[in-house]
């Protein structure tokens, strides 16, 4: 006689989580810190499926690896692969660590967090106002990645659609903690970016897969922009979208070093710092909720 299968409840189960955003770019916050405890990619995915938690990052804290450090964040996407950097959730991440020190634990108006992709110093501009510093871009076409050598990552030869009438084409190519493909356009909603997204993040030239935006010089302060994202879709708002798409039209002078980017949740202001190179991102946090893990969630994660 067969015996009955019987699963092990997942040790997230029941665990605080807040639930907040960055210019609608949705953000779950998990505070690991002080356990063993990680997540798996099923369990990300599973978290990622209940409405209440439902988002397009997860930022998972865990115990600094330096003394100099906050917290060291693993970020998952909605389908449990991980990322290596987030602005919207990194300044959600500062706001949570600000308010937690105004309830006497470890928070700070700056602070330090570390990701796989390297450190990112956050400060508190305003109560819900923080400016991540995402580090300098990584431009070469073996950082970004790509499969194929290009000297010049300004423009590559990448389209989609008829040879000789593209719908999309030359991109420029920028890694920001994780690769992104920025196409220029004169209008971001001309184009079915839920259809196409899909095919250009999964296209050969990116091994790592990309974030892919379509953005429009409105001047040489001003760009906006339409995302979709790697491993969650069409999304509100992305942070390291807005901080490629700038370093990218700096690059092709299209762009003054300091811009607003206009995403369909808002804008951001975003400066690409002469003095050393590093990518500076301003922009507002909202809470929606705080909550529990339901332990159903976990019911059928192997």
């Amino acid at each position: 006689m067969a015996r009955p299968k019987t699963h092990i409840m997942s040790l997230l189960a029941n665990r605080r989580f807040l639930k907040m955003n960055g210019l609608g770019n949705e953000i779950v916050i998990l505070d690991l810190r002080g356990t063993r405890l990680s997540v798996s990619a099923a369990e990300a995915a599973a978290i990622a499926r209940d409405p209440r938690s439902h988002f397009d990052q997860l930022m998972v804290l865990h115990d600094a690896h330096a003394p100099r450090h906050d917290a060291f964040m693993r970020i998952y996407n909605t389908d449990g692969t991980e990322s290596g950097a987030c602005g919207n959730g990194t300044r959600c991440v500062a706001w949570a660590l600000a308010a937690d020190r105004e309830m006497g634990g470890p928070g700070a108006d700056r602070l330090i967090l570390e990701t796989a992709a390297g450190e990112l110093p956050t400060e508190r501009l305003g109560d819900r106002l923080f400016t991540v510093d995402m580090g300098a871009p990584r431009l070469r076409w073996d950082e970004i990645p790509l499969r194929d050598p290009f000297h010049d990552t300004t423009g590559i030869e990448l389209q989609i659609g008829p040879i000789d009438e593209p719908i999309l084409h030359t991109p420029s190519v920028v890694n920001m903690g994780n690769p992104h493909a920025i196409f220029w356009v004169k209008d971001v909603e001309a184009y079915d970016l839920a259809k196409i997204g899909p095919l250009l993040e999964n296209h050969p030239i990116f091994p790592e897969r990309a974030n892919i935006s379509l953005a429009h010089v409105a001047a040489r302060d001003h760009i906006v922009l339409r995302v979709w994202e790697r491993g969650a879709g069409l999304t509100r708002a992305c942070g390291s979208a807005a901080c490629a798409a700038v370093v990218a039209a700096v690059r092709k002078d299209f762009s003054d070093r300091i811009a607003k980017v206009t995403l369909p949740g808002g804008d951001l202001t975003i400066e690409w710092r002469a003095s050393d190179d590093h990518v500076l991102m301003t922009g507002p946090v909202e809470l929606e909720w705080d909550g529990t893990l339901a332990p159903s969630l976990f019911a059928n994660v192997a």
